[in-house]
């Protein structure tokens, strides 16, 4: 398993696992990053990260990228 901070831009990937402290992991649940939900990660600029979940884009930061595991 890798996590999404490792990714590539362009490519849709699975949700495996959310692994972070309660407050973090129920901020990534309201945005829809779940196991078993398609990412896409639409660009990396510097540590943010675009990406589609849900026909949705949202903007995070390396941080959260690193606990979401694909």
């Amino acid at each position: 398993m890798m996590t999404l901070a490792q990714g590539t831009v362009n490519q849709t990937y699975v949700i495996r696992d959310v692994e972070a402290k309660d407050s973090m992991r129920d901020f990534l649940f309201t945005l829809g990053c779940y196991s078993g939900e398609k990412v896409t990660i639409i660009s990396k600029l510097a540590s943010n990260f675009i990406i589609n979940v849900k026909d949705a884009r949202y903007s995070i930061d390396e941080g959260l990228a690193r606990v979401i595991m694909i």
